[in-house]
């Protein structure tokens, strides 16, 4: 298992510097080997990352003697990443898995600065990290994770940069401290609502501070394009950006850890994220949510506990389905928060009823919930599961029967 540790870096200005012009470095040669991806596609070959990088490295100092200022992994990363998104476009296109976007052209000033480190070119020492060319950089805390370093990408958020450290870790392992199971209801007004029936209010990130983003983002467009007032204001408004998604990030690492540490099954539902910000009405509270990163986050920490990851199929009926009876309601409007049954007269929150219909069934128990009797009774109402398994490029789901 191959996992990242990132960490902010504290450069020198000189230092600073030069990860600037590796990041323009990286950039330029992206573009040069899309162009030529694209120049060989439309003579009607079939052009590859290796054949690329051979044909690059042919002359570029000759060509551009200032790649010499850099180091050579900068600029020769691109190829193989490169070759790795053309992969995934036409793998995605081929299996229709969702929007895919064709490898685009990198813009300078656009988030997404970064460029890569061999690992025979990294060394540590506790809270420093020496990379090639600058020499010893201090590091805001040591590595944490034991295991072989598969290499490192220096990256830039507004004005900070960071280092994340790839670390083969082999089979890492970490023990529960309990074997209960849980469902997990997603929303708006409760972040997340659990089978057990406590709700878990999220930080709600944007919305707190949107205000401040609106007034700053007036600033920022008033000021003259090019001049050091709108350079400085970029960097404010980015700081907040970043704010933003850091305590979102953090309450979602601490949420989906907790969810595995504490249950031998998790359940959660498969939402259709990329359809419902469609509505203008409640995109950027769903957006602020950060579903789509619990559910990725929970899917390579599942493994670690030892903790089954159920997905059920998003058109699975939670919310209008009795967890007492299995009775499923015609229609229940957004706006109707409370679940009345009219078949047992179960009365319970809506959120509460839907995450309790989502609980897996404790592995060796052979036990049935109400909702599943009454679901294996009607095979149109069957119940599609999906499990998550890590691979090396993340958490892909596999179709399971039930």
């Amino acid at each position: 298992m191959i996992l990242a540790h990132r960490i902010r870096l504290v450069p020198t200005p000189r230092q600073a510097d030069y990860f600037l012009r590796a990041c323009g470095t990286t950039r330029f040669v992206w573009n040069e080997a899309l162009r030529r991806w694209k120049d060989a596609y439309e003579a009607g070959e079939k052009p590859s990352g290796r054949k690329l990088k051979k044909a690059f490295n042919a002359d570029k100092y000759e060509r551009w003697p200032w790649l010499r200022e850099v180091h050579r992994d900068a600029h020769a990363r691109p190829f193989d990443d490169l070759q790795a998104a053309f992969a995934n476009f036409f793998r995605r296109v081929k299996t229709g898995a969702g929007k895919v976007g064709h490898p685009k052209f990198k813009k300078k000033g656009k988030a997404g600065d970064s460029f890569y480190v061999a690992n025979d070119k990294l060394a540590f020492d506790g809270r420093r990290i020496r990379l090639p060319k600058v020499g010893w950089i201090k590091l805001r805390e040591a590595l944490r994770f034991d295991g072989k370093v598969v290499g490192a990408t220096i990256s830039r958020t507004a004005d900070r940069w960071h280092v994340s450290v790839q670390v083969d870790v082999g089979e890492r392992r970490k023990e529960r401290t309990s074997d209960f199971t849980v469902g997990v209801d997603l929303g708006i007004k409760a972040s997340a609502t659990l089978s057990t029936g406590e709700v878990v209010e999220g930080p709600k990130a944007l919305d707190r501070n949107i205000k401040k983003l609106r007034r700053l983002s007036r600033r920022h467009s008033r000021k003259e394009k090019g001049s050091r007032g709108r350079r400085k204001s970029a960097v404010r408004l980015a700081r907040l950006h970043a704010r933003i998604a850091d305590v979102r990030s953090d309450w979602t690492h601490k949420l989906s850890t907790r969810l595995c540490r504490e249950n031998q099954a998790v359940g959660i539902e498969d939402l259709n994220v990329n359809g419902m910000v469609h509505n203008l009405k409640l995109a950027r509270r769903i957006v602020d949510e950060g579903w789509g990163q619990l559910r990725w986050q929970l899917g390579y920490k599942a493994p670690m506990y030892g903790t089954d990851v159920v997905i059920h199929d998003r058109w699975f009926p939670s919310s209008k389905t009795c967890s007492g009876c299995g009775v499923v309601k015609d229609s229940l409007p957004l706006s109707e928060r409370v679940f009345c049954c009219d078949a047992c007269g179960l009365i319970l929150d809506r959120d509460h009823n839907s995450a309790i219909n989502m609980r897996p069934v404790a592995r060796g128990t052979g036990e049935l919930t109400p909702v599943e009797i009454a679901a294996l009774a009607r095979a149109s109402a069957l119940v599609k599961l999906r499990s998550w398994k890590p691979e090396s490029s993340g958490c892909s789901p596999e179709r399971v029967a039930v």
